[in-house]
């Protein structure tokens, strides 16, 4: 099909929502976001598999790049897209097809932006990391992905989320003794061994750093146990898998520490770990997109949840979510987007590329109505120093890893 990047936002968020592309089957959705974009004569086109890569060459100081993907968990009875009032319903259209559709209004309606801007679409975000477009560009392409600031159109209800919290799995082993059922008390149950793992998680407190300036809430939570032999027999082993989602002042062997610190008496054996990133915004990038883009929102805000800025903010690019979904709804049969609130995303966006003078009238009233707050709160960071994608050293997540974050 052929995407009319003159609609409007929620029109062309409509368009991009009825065309299926649940992970692994984003290609004609790439084919068909390829096509409106080649023609564009302001910009210079790239794909790799799926990923497809924008890019303006205007010789600007700066160079940001905003980052979106393409895929949607498996569709739920929540196709085709339809439209009741004020929200509009769909796969993805909150994750995030909406913003999406933001990207692709600014790079057809922006040939001169005030900065170089970096378009990438990017697929098999909802699954396997190895599977993620994003990683693999940056190591197959890095220079592609070379910038001072970047922006994950992640749902983030409009607005600015900073950083994000890291990621860890691990499995705590109770230890048994087998024995006939008929004879229990000859062994030792590891599965009524596990309630003591249980009773740890029971009774943690998360901790709720300030990083930065952003207040992060940590979890720790068990997410499978696993025990048993047959039916008549005392289990001698029982695992409980656990998930640490930890804030960005810890780095992964910091948060491997943790989870052993605190099942000291148990074999603790560590499945995966995904570090966070540090919010960030005191680069002078990020300040400024603060500046301009937060006006009215109120302060930033604590990314709860791992997603793609790490991959930036590990090779020295500051990055924040900002989207005009709503995440609480992400991966629902009942997934929306208020209509309004993509407006609002690219008149902001709009501003702080420079395209709009006036960048408070350029806000669209009915949503930006809703939004209060009490200003900005410019963060303290001292992190992410550097200003240039580098090539990655290793791969990410530094562990063997089977699930997206």
């Amino acid at each position: 099909m052929d995407l009319d990047l003159d609609r409007d936002g929620p029109a062309l968020t409509a368009q991009l929502v009825d065309v299926p592309s649940v992970s692994g089957e984003e290609g004609p959705l790439a084919d068909a976001i390829e096509a409106a974009l080649r023609p564009l004569a302001h910009l210079t086109v790239s794909r790799d598999g799926q990923t497809i890569v924008a890019r303006t060459e205007l010789g600007r100081a700066e160079r940001v790049i905003l980052a979106g993907h393409i895929d949607t968990v498996p569709v739920a009875g929540n196709l085709p897209s339809r439209a009741e009032g004020s929200r509009l319903y769909g796969c993805g259209t909150s994750d995030m097809k909406a913003g999406v559709a933001v990207q692709l209004r600014l790079a057809a309606h922006l040939p001169a932006p005030s900065r170089d801007v970096t378009y990438v679409f990017y697929e098999c975000e909802e699954v396997a990391a190895e599977r993620n477009g994003l990683l693999r560009l940056s190591r197959a392409a890095p220079g592609l992905l070379a910038g001072d600031f970047a922006v994950l159109m992640e749902p983030s209800a409009g607005q600015i989320e900073g950083g994000c919290q890291g990621t860890l799995r691990a499995e705590v082993t109770a230890a048994g003794k087998r024995a006939h059922t008929a004879r229990a008390w000859m062994g030792r149950n590891a599965i009524h061994e596990a309630g003591d793992i249980l009773a740890v998680l029971r009774a943690y407190v998360p901790r709720e750093p300030e990083v930065d300036g952003l207040r992060y809430h940590e979890g720790l939570n068990a997410v499978a146990i696993r025990g048993g032999v047959a039916g008549n027999v005392v289990p001698d082993e029982c695992l409980v898998t656990v998930n640490y989602r930890f804030a960005p002042d810890l780095d992964g062997q910091q948060a491997e520490d943790v989870v052993r610190a605190l099942f000291p008496a148990w074999p603790v054996t560590v499945i995966d770990v995904t570090e966070g990133a540090r919010p960030g915004l005191g680069h002078p990038a990020a300040a400024a997109f603060v500046a301009t883009v937060g006006a009215g929102l109120g302060p930033p805000r604590a990314k709860l949840g791992w997603t793609d800025v790490a991959r930036f903010a590990a090779h020295g690019i500051p990055a924040v979510n900002y989207g005009p979904g709503l995440p609480e709804l992400a991966h629902t049969a009942g997934e929306y987007v208020e209509t309004a609130a993509i407006a609002d995303c690219e008149a902001r966006l709009r501003a702080w590329l420079g395209a709009l003078q006036g960048s408070h009238q350029a806000f669209t009233e009915p949503f930006a109505k809703r939004l209060t707050g009490p200003g900005l709160r410019r963060a303290r960071s001292a992190s992410c120093a550097g200003s240039r994608w580098r090539p990655p050293s290793r791969p990410t997540p530094r562990r063997r890893g089977d699930t997206r974050p």
